[in-house]
């Protein structure tokens, strides 16, 4: 009884607490300076008109290769901890998927790499980018075991990709520091035409190499697991 009497005490206070936040947020009407910055010099110093893409993988670009980093250590700690699965694991015979599944997939494979590539491609220009366009590629990944669970991936390959990204990510970020005004600052290239596909100096390239990476390791990622 002393029990259900402190946890619904512990709700109630934590149910205060958050009504107080509530009531006591307003709408701010007006961006603060840093902010204002932001928002409005993005898209004349970096010539590129999505502002977001620009503040991840420029103005905060060191920040998101600790992001990569962090993704490379999940999979490479998942891929040491399962690398015995395989052999010590006998599963029966695999279960084969539904019909549905596999003509869902045969029509929505194409498309999801595609789009994926889309997404990556064009992160400087619309929304999305390399985190997100890797997350969609690696989905595809997904939709394929699942249809297909005997596929072997090329983890070999993938693993070399991944690495090769990730080494002329920090290449291009110290470009940056030499030849404009910081690592992975993107004006070392031309910035080209606002709003052509060929544009905003480095930023495509180095959102291309986020997409392979971060597709690469979830997909190895996705792989460890079904072990």
């Amino acid at each position: 009884m002393r029990r259900h009497f402190f946890n619904a005490l512990v709700v109630l206070l934590l149910g205060a607490v958050y009504a107080t936040v509530v009531l006591a947020y307003q709408e701010r009407q007006f961006l603060r300076p840093l902010a204002e910055f932001y928002v409005t010099e993005t898209p004349t110093l970096l010539g590129l008109p999505n502002v977001v893409t620009g503040i991840l993988i420029a103005w905060r670009g060191f920040d998101t290769l600790g992001e990569v980093a962090v993704l490379f250590m999940v999979a490479a700690s998942v891929g040491l901890l399962l690398r015995d699965e395989a052999t010590v694991a006998t599963p029966g015979p695999s279960r084969p998927a539904g019909e549905i599944v596999e003509s869902g997939a045969a029509t929505l494979l194409p498309a999801i790499f595609l789009f994926g590539g889309y997404v990556i491609a064009n992160g400087h220009l619309s929304a999305g980018g390399g985190f997100q366009g890797g997350a969609i590629v690696a989905s595809g990944v997904v939709l394929l075991l699942l249809t297909r669970p005997k596929t072997e991936l090329p983890l070999g390959f993938l693993a070399i990709t991944e690495s090769l990204a990730g080494v002329l990510y920090v290449l291009l970020g110290l470009a940056g520091v030499a030849f404009a005004g910081g690592f992975l600052d993107s004006r070392f290239l031309p910035a080209g035409t606002f709003g052509a596909f060929i544009s905003a100096g480095a930023i495509p390239a180095i959102s291309i190499l986020l997409g392979i990476k971060v597709g690469a390791e979830l997909s190895v990622l996705v792989d460890r697991f079904r072990c």
